[in-house]
């Protein structure tokens, strides 16, 4: 009985409660058919990202392997495993916006973050992501940043929408 109080009384770390939080997620779909891929949705809205420690738990819950869960999260891009930025800058690579200038804005986003594509800032502000259409190509090239869409952004447009 003293054991349990003991263990009762310690605090649980902020790792810990998410761990469990995890388990929470995937156990409550792991019945479904193809629970995979809609746990590790799960977990990346909850937390903005599938942890490492969120794969062993996974592959337990589901009875599969690490390197199967870890083979779908580093198979799909969407899944980011770090903790992204307060805000994502989408810069879009199709086409249309690529033969209006995308690649510079690309190389320009770049050097303004002092980031790459998949990466983050030091300051934890924004995060730097590829995307292949915005749907808003007679406006090229764009960018969005969270939920916005901006047309015919230029460097210095990009200063403006990221200040």
């Amino acid at each position: 009985m003293g054991a349990v109080a003991l263990r009762d009384a310690l605090p649980v770390s902020e790792g810990q409660q998410q761990d469990a939080a995890i388990r929470r997620l995937a156990q409550a779909q792991a019945a479904e058919p193809g629970a995979l891929l809609p746990i590790l949705h799960a977990i990346q809205d909850q937390f903005g990202y599938v942890s490492e420690s969120a794969v062993p738990i996974v592959a337990e819950v589901l009875n599969l392997s690490r390197a199967e869960v870890h083979g779908v999260v580093s198979f799909y891009h969407f899944f980011r495993t770090h903790a992204p930025g307060k805000q994502t800058l989408y810069v879009c690579r199709a086409e249309a916006c690529q033969s209006m200038g995308s690649r510079a804005l690309e190389d320009y986003a770049r050097k303004k973050l002092k980031i790459d594509f998949h990466e983050t800032t030091a300051d934890g502000r924004f995060s730097l992501e590829p995307v292949y259409c915005l749907g808003n190509c007679a406006c090229s090239p764009a960018v969005m940043v969270d939920e916005t869409v901006y047309g015919r952004v230029t460097p210095q447009r990009l200063d403006e929408i990221l200040e």
